[in-house]
């Protein structure tokens, strides 16, 4: 079935400590800080979102904070549950050598013929680094010391379910997707045109604990749509088949609706546009604290709860 899903739009996760994620994802990992912001129902603690140089849809990854490292959660079924991003070909030899110079324990593995660096960030959130041929995406190249290496963007949305029929049949019909391949347990779909940032991994295993959202933990993903438009097509088609969705949410930057799959993962749809310099030039994106309008009357109050930030921090 043909439908306006063209990919990922982004992921979003949940970290303990934003300086410490600022740190970990524009310092060491080298993108950019394209917005900071607060959590939509919860102004006391910051939304940050990292991506390429303008923030384009299928770059992004954003973190909610809970501070302390409380509500620590557990990855498991019923979840997205790995970070994965688009590195150059020749890059990860880079990579692993930076990680663990900064003492990351990494690993090494092929995957559907892919090199693949695995890892995990402060709060145990999985990452992995994919060497990508054919990717386009530039990255964001405001990090002199990774020069040529700079990750371009999201590469697959992984998520793990105990049974993979019912999500399975949902991305093959109502998201639109193809079907790739399949290794062992897990199969690959490809959205719009194909290629990385349009890849979901679909990881069956019948045994699996339930993952437990917290503090360590992806939230959900997003898929991306063009316009508003687009958007209320897929709402109505995933109503129709039975789904749960939200009303449209604006989310200053995009427009969103939300449902869960059968597997119990949180799914989003959001739009391309306006994107992030709807509200600040790209030359400065991510510099100043935006609010979303019905918080603004308390910026004042909002700012005093909140934690300084610093730039990241400079890795050698």
């Amino acid at each position: 079935m043909k439908t306006p899903v063209t990919g990922i739009h982004h992921v979003t996760a949940i970290a303990s400590d934003p300086q410490r994620n600022i740190d970990f994802y524009a310092g060491l990992l080298g993108l950019r800080l394209v917005k900071k912001t607060v959590n939509f129902d919860d102004p006391s603690a910051y939304h940050l979102y990292y991506g390429d140089e303008t923030g384009a849809p299928g770059s992004i990854v954003t973190f909610f904070y809970w501070p302390g490292g409380a509500g620590r959660g557990r990855v498991g079924a019923g979840q997205v549950t790995r970070l994965s991003f688009s590195a150059p070909p020749a890059s990860l030899d880079f990579w692993a050598d930076r990680l663990q110079r900064n003492k990351v324990v990494v690993k090494r593995l092929i995957r559907f013929g892919e090199d693949v660096l695995t890892f995990a960030d402060p709060d145990g959130i999985p990452v992995e680094l994919v060497a990508v041929d054919g990717d386009s995406r530039a990255g964001w190249a405001g990090v002199a010391a990774i020069a040529g290496h700079a990750l371009r963007g999201l590469h697959t949305a992984e998520v793990t379910v105990r049974e993979s029929a019912p999500t399975e049949t949902l991305i093959a019909t109502e998201m639109g997707f193809r079907l790739v391949k399949r290794e062992g347990n897990r199969a690959r779909f490809e959205a719009g045109e194909g290629g990385s940032g349009s890849y979901i991994d679909v990881i069956a295993t019948a045994d699996q604990p339930s993952g437990l959202g917290g503090v360590g933990t992806i939230h959900h993903i997003a898929f991306r749509v063009a316009d508003d438009a687009e958007e209320l097509s897929m709402r109505a088609l995933l109503v129709s088949a039975g789904y749960g969705v939200s009303p449209v949410m604006d989310r200053n930057y995009f427009h969103s609706i939300y449902y869960r799959e059968r597997g119990g993962v949180l799914f989003e749809i959001a739009t391309d546009v306006p994107g992030f310099a709807d509200d600040e030039p790209i030359a400065s994106l991510g510099s100043a604290l935006k609010l979303p309008a019905q918080f603004e009357h308390a910026r004042a109050a909002i700012e005093k709860s909140l934690p300084p930030l610093q730039p990241a921090r400079e890795y050698v």
